[in-house]
């Protein structure tokens, strides 16, 4: 009865404080920021109103472009700012609510005008911590293996974000492994970001609008994934003019064209109401297939080494209501003609639905479809065998976003995931016949909402606090298996039963509350501290056995024998801006920042030494569960405007495991553990036409496994594990220079070209992936160590990029 009582206290006061604010004198100014040269809509625009008592209001643009800010009435000025665009102020009409679309012009090339950074403060003043974006245009200046800009290489040089090496898929975030980060393309999840064993992603660049990466902090709209979410969002298309680009590099070459189907225009019978419509179309093709062609024996005449993806995207916007629909398909080919075949990709479709209902109400609603392909293809001497897997999810979901009154933002929403799981359809075929055989389906739903409130934003002292609820369903039909209790720990338990479940039933059901909060401390405009917390629940599972994933790798549900994991985090931040004079020149800009985390994981999957991870009916068997921690600090300081510019990132932190079984029942590294982390990227524009940039990075070695002694038998070397320990001595240190210099001519109005010479490890350096052991098991004492570096000499490339419209 108490706690009834002090909910409704807590309601009254809510809505008694609401009112209290509607009844002063504001007005709602809302709208959208859109690029004046494309119709693009801009997310992350800053818009700023200082009032008549000298308080600054501030508000960011949402992801599609839209804002809502509550000023007082009278006649005040808004300036609205985007990264890469030119400021622009408004003069507001003293009364009554504003509606209003706001065009801001791309920066001129002049060297002045460049500026890359965050908007306005946006970083000191908003609630936002752990979090970093980075543009289309940034992301294509920073050298990249052959000359190719690259999204996911691109955020590793990031504070908190480190890779276990080259030709290792995706990303670490804070001590976390390359699954527990959320990949969103347009909202829809990628269960593999890479092309080419990871180095390449599946972005293409041309088709990037901005990058955001979340670590901490996480907003309750985001949920599935303990570490990070990296929210990739692609560009519309052009709205006014059509446009092509394209580029010819060592390794593949890429086109794509964008442009209005329907210009801006006003909808028969309805005057006011306007509407339009844009696209882009966008593709990439490798062609080390055919570079090698030449080159090939006859018996592998035909074979295909390649990788191609291809995005689209449409829109229409109609009055208050704009329409979405965006596709992604993408495949990896390795094919060697009767020798083996190995594939694998993604592809994506979404659909989504912007509403405006009122000044202060923004909607989207999304529905999406996922699917993870793998297939892998042997054959040898008259046999072949064939064994494919598939991921697909299909997700409707909705978000709202209210602005309740100047004190108050609030975010709800829910969204209902269902997978499918096909863990394992294999063919073999030799003289004797053919044999199908495999793993049984598995299926699952996920169930989720949230509340979120943005208490007092524009105040000295700021408050996020949100909630999300999420439940787990692993559904029948298929085989539950019930496993007996291993002998020993660490062992290989046995099934003790298996029993059948039919549709739809509940095998097994988590739910699970996953609090979030924000704390914001503004010690002036330049300076602030900041505070988070969030608890993340995770239901998908990578079993790896690998030193890099790999795409054959296992995913595995929450099951009755696999728990969700789950990940509380804190985080604690000091951000500063600094704007330092330079004579007869405009400011210097920087932005800086350190930030402490701390992690505690449950629940964490790892394997039995010598577990058998493909089509392995009994492989939850096998699994061990423990769990993780993860500490560090990372400090971050960014040069935002001028003809130099960059950033340098560094991040001291560990990543350990506890499970028992493993090393002793003693906490042990993560694979992925590496203690020091540091990126400098710079760079330059000398003028309009040469641009100039410089990457160099720094961290430690990653852990492995060396055995602890040797014994002999009959004459014959046996390595020894010794004491089972796992990850007891770290390769040698990594480090690496970036050079590239881009040259760009604007041969007329309409068209442009630019030359990009780049060399990746610029000093030969040959960084070790790993290091293992080569033993003569005759003769006894002669070990090799042998060091593996998948890229061992410098990397040079040209690649040839054009735009026309």
């Amino acid at each position: 009865m108490i706690n009834r009582l002090r909910v409704w206290i807590w309601l009254i006061a809510f809505f008694t404080l609401s009112k209290a604010l509607q009844a002063q004198s504001f007005r709602t100014v809302s709208g959208y920021v859109r690029d004046s040269a494309s119709g693009e809509r801009l997310n992350q625009a800053s818009l700023q109103v200082q009032t008549t008592q000298g308080s600054v209001l501030q508000v960011q643009s949402n992801n599609y472009g839209f804002f809502s800010i509550q000023t007082p009435t009278g006649a005040l000025k808004l300036l609205c700012s985007a990264p890469s665009h030119l400021d622009k102020t408004i003069s507001l009409t003293p009364e009554g609510d504003i509606t209003l679309n706001i065009d801001l012009s791309p920066l001129a090339e002049a060297i002045e005008a460049v500026y890359i950074g965050a908007s306005r403060n946006a970083n000191v003043r908003g609630l936002a911590m752990s979090t970093q974006s980075i543009n289309g245009q940034t992301i294509k200046k920073i050298p990249a293996l052959l000359g190719e800009a690259d999204v996911v290489r691109s955020i590793q040089l990031l504070p908190g974000v480190s890779t276990v090496g080259e030709g290792a898929s995706g990303f670490n975030v804070r001590g976390g492994g390359i699954d527990q980060n959320l990949v969103l393309m347009d909202e829809a999840p990628v269960f593999n970001s890479a092309h080419l064993f990871g180095f390449f992603s599946i972005f293409n660049p041309d088709a990037v609008k901005d990058v955001q990466l979340i670590k901490g902090g996480i907003p309750a709209a985001y949920g599935g994934r303990l570490s990070s979410t990296l929210d990739v969002i692609m560009r519309d298309g052009n709205a006014k003019e059509f446009k092509s680009s394209g580029g010819v590099g060592t390794i593949f070459s890429r086109f794509a064209v964008e442009g209005p189907w329907l210009l801006e225009r006003s909808v028969k019978k309805k005057p006011k109401v306007k509407e339009s419509g844009s696209f882009i179309l966008a593709g990439r093709r490798s062609y080390i297939d055919l570079l090698a062609k030449p080159f090939l024996p006859e018996s592998l005449a035909g074979s295909q080494f390649f990788f191609y993806d291809f995005t689209a995207k449409a829109t229409y916007t109609r009055g208050n209501d704009r329409f979405y629909l965006s596709s992604y398909l993408g495949d990896d080919v390795f094919n060697a003609v009767d020798v083996f075949g190995f594939k694998w990709g993604n592809s994506t479709a979404t659909a989504r639905w912007n509403h405006v209902f009122n000044s202060r109400l923004f909607a989207n609603t999304t529905y999406y479809y996922s699917r993870y392909r793998y297939n892998f293809i042997f054959n040898a001497g008259g046999n072949r065998f064939d064994w494919q897997s598939y991921i697909v999810n299909n997700s409707l979901k909705s978000d709202f976003k209210w602005y309740a009154n100047p004190k108050n933002e609030i975010s709800y929403g829910a969204q209902i995931t269902h997978y499918r799981f096909i863990p394992g359809e294999a063919e073999a075929n030799n003289v004797s016949g053919r044999t199908v055989f495999g793993l049984p389906d598995r299926y699952a739903l996920e169930n989720a909402v949230y509340f979120s409130d943005d208490i007092n934003a524009n105040g000295r002292f700021s408050l996020r606090a949100g909630l999300r609820i999420s439940q787990f369903l692993y559904l029948g039909p298929g085989k539950v298996y019930t496993y007996a209790p291993a002998f020993e720990v660490g062992q290989r338990r046995f099934v003790e039963s298996i029993s059948p479940s039919a549709k739809g039933e509940i095998v097994a059901n988590y739910i699970n509350p996953e609090p979030r909060l924000g704390l914001k401390y503004e010690i002036d405009k330049q300076r602030s501290l900041k505070m988070g917390y969030n608890r993340m629940a995770q239901n998908l599972h990578l079993i790896s056995n690998t030193a890099a994933s790999v795409p054959l790798d296992v995913w595995q549900p929450s099951t009755n024998n696999i728990k969700p994991e789950l990940a509380d985090q804190i985080t604690l931040g000091y951000f500063q801006n600094l704007v330092l004079p330079i004579k007869g020149k405009p400011d210097a800009s920087f932005e800086s920042s350190v930030e402490g985390f701390y992690k505690t994981l449950q629940n964490q999957v790892d394997y039995i030494d010598g577990a058998s991870l493909l089509l392995n009916e009994f492989l939850e068997g096998e699994l061990l569960s423990g769990i993780g921690r993860a500490y560090g600090v990372e400090a971050y300081l960014r040069k935002n405007s001028g003809a130099f510019t960059g950033w340098l990132a560094y991040t001291l932190s560990r990543s350990e495991r506890q499970v028992e079984g493993i090393n002793n029942g003693d906490w042990y590294p993560n694979r992925f553990d590496r203690k020091h982390n540091l990126s400098l990227v710079t760079q330059y524009q000398l003028n309009p036409e040469w641009d100039f940039a410089v990457n160099w990075v720094f961290s430690s070695g990653t852990p492995t496994t060396f055995y602890s002694g040797q014994y002999t038998v009959q004459g014959y070397l046996v390595p020894d594990a010794g004491s089972k320990s796992r990850n007891n001595v770290r390769n040698p240190n990594y480090h690496r220079l970036d050079l590239s210099a881009t040259w760009t001519r604007r041969k007329h109005e309409n068209w442009e070209r630019s030359w990009v010479f780049s060399v990746y490890n610029a000093y030969n350096r040959r960084n070790p992936f790993s290091i293992y052991f080569d033993t003569n098991y005759k003769d006894l004492g002669q070990n090799a160590a042998i060091r593996y570096s998948i890229i061992g000499s410098f990397v040079p490339a040209v690649s040839y990029n054009f735009k026309w419209n």
